[in-house]
């Protein structure tokens, strides 16, 4: 009997952070960039009140949350897309630009998704070698052909944690071909601090061949609820609405959405408390000789290179603490795990942990 027989697809699988590791009672998730504090209470409010809704398809271009998005940071409310996370709107720019042969760069360590839409939709991934787990412009603008279509950049970069300077930044822009897109995702900016940083939005909002992603996961608290936008010219968010599907994002992550923007209260204290425990980490990581990035987002690159175990070594034992941390080998960066910041309680059993362990 002869059966339906799907295309082959040679994609590379995202894997996620794990929630549980073997039969830990009670575990502590570090492993997937997750709000330590969680989401703003008049977000859960707004969800809450949904309830009775469920039944209603929500709006089907998201223009509520929109209008708060464009009031929040002064942009044009029609140059918006919202998606299901900003993984879709990743799908949506691969969709309406790639078509097979074309090329893509991403960063040798850049986020993995960008890389597994391009070549979903066809394109020739490129990496672009890094520089000490940071991009590299100049090693960027070395694999640009004629063929290049589109090139990703993270910023702050994840898993790495490292960033582009501003002029960094404004430089490759510079340096492009004016019809290579620039995709700036800008999931973690609101954690770093840093006088030389700019966001991809602050620059590139009026940029015609530069699209701004942002994700409402990780400060906000809503990465259960799978929501994000992305910014760009008008023509090129109105072809991404030609293929959008209708309701494509939930009833209840537009209201959460919404409220969450606009409770900057809670927005600063999630940053407060990112901020100091970034910075005890770090001092801590550094008097066991494990090697991380300084702090720009909410989580650590660390490697073992110089302490007395490995990467595996430090993660059994961190789970038989309960603490459950990234493993990077989808990224192939050796002998290194990540670590998501958490709450006050779970960083303080994460550091008596990890001292022990580097005894």
């Amino acid at each position: 009997m002869i059966l339906p027989k799907p295309k082959n697809i040679n994609v590379e699988r995202y894997v996620g952070g794990l929630s549980k590791f073997k039969k830990n009672d009670n575990p502590i998730k570090l492993s997937a960039n997750e709000s330590a504090l969680g989401p703003s209470p008049k977000a859960i409010n707004s969800f809450e009140k949904e309830k009775s809704k469920l039944f209603n398809y929500p709006e089907s271009d998201s223009n509520s949350l929109r209008d708060v998005i464009s009031k929040n940071f002064n942009i044009d409310a029609d140059k918006i897309i919202c998606g299901s996370g900003s993984d879709q709107i990743f799908d949506f720019v691969c969709k309406i630009f790639l078509e097979p042969d074309d090329e893509v760069i991403v960063t040798e360590f850049g986020f993995i998704m960008h890389r597994i839409y391009a070549a979903l939709h066809g394109a020739k991934v490129l990496l672009a070698k890094e520089v000490f787990f940071k991009a590299s412009v100049d090693e960027i603008l070395k694999k640009v052909t004629d063929k290049t279509k589109i090139v990703f950049i993270a910023n702050p970069n994840n898993p790495t944690g490292t960033y582009l300077t501003k002029n960094e930044m404004l430089n490759l822009r510079e340096k492009l071909k004016s019809n290579i897109l620039l995709v700036v995702d800008d999931a973690y900016f609101e954690f770093i601090n840093k006088d030389d940083f700019s966001s991809g939005l602050d620059l590139f909002k009026d940029k015609a061949n530069v699209l701004i992603t942002r994700t409402f996961s990780k400060i906000y608290g809503l990465a259960g609820l799978r929501l994000g936008w992305g910014y760009s010219s008008k023509k090129i968010i109105d072809t991404m609405y030609k293929i959008k599907p209708p309701f494509n994002v939930n009833r209840a992550a537009l209201a959460a959405g919404a409220e969450a923007i606009k409770d900057n209260e809670w927005t600063k204290r999630a940053i407060r408390h990112n901020t100091l425990w970034t910075k005890k980490i770090f001092n801590i990581l550094e008097e066991n000789e494990i090697a991380s990035n300084k702090p720009t987002a909410n989580f650590f690159l660390m490697n073992f290179d110089k302490t007395k175990i490995n990467s595996d070594e430090a993660f059994e034992r961190l789970a038989r603490e309960r603490l459950i941390l990234r493993k990077m080998k989808q990224y192939k960066i050796p002998n290194s795990l990540r670590l998501t910041i958490g709450t006050e309680e779970a960083n303080q059993h994460f550091i008596k942990s990890i001292k022990e362990i580097c005894k």
